[in-house]
């Protein structure tokens, strides 16, 4: 059966329309910024820090990578225990997140917004930029 001249045909058509559209939504979902979450560099961190207040801090890096350099008073829970460990966190009050680069902070803020907590921060930059 002919369809034309090398043409997938409306169903082609379409199923490339649903691919494409998919595509879309997934990047658009991994890279456009939640609502609601605050980026700081090191610099800031460290002016936060000074005059932290009733703020949650935590470090979503592995136990390993927290043991062998940290900043005092952040929390280890590891990203891939955020979800089951985020009650250990009050909604209420700033959270504070650090990883070694910012990127699973970054994850880790947006799963804490969708979890329901107000006021999230991430550290832009994460450890590799923090100096003491």
């Amino acid at each position: 059966m002919n369809l034309g001249t090398g043409g997938m045909g409306p169903l082609g058509t379409i199923f490339n329309l649903i691919i494409l559209g998919f595509i879309v939504w997934f990047l658009y979902q991994r890279f456009v910024p939640v609502k609601g979450i605050k980026n700081i560099n090191a610099a800031e961190l460290k002016a936060v820090l000074k005059n932290r207040g009733n703020k949650q801090l935590i470090d979503v890096r592995t136990p390993n990578e927290y043991r062998s350099n940290h900043i005092k008073d952040f929390k280890n829970i590891p990203l891939n225990e955020l979800g089951k460990r985020a009650q250990e966190l009050s909604k209420d009050k700033e959270v504070i997140v650090i990883c070694q680069s910012g990127m699973r902070s970054s994850n880790a803020s947006k799963a804490l917004k969708k979890l329901g907590f107000k006021e999230v921060t991430n550290v832009k930059g994460g450890m590799s930029s923090y100096r003491e």
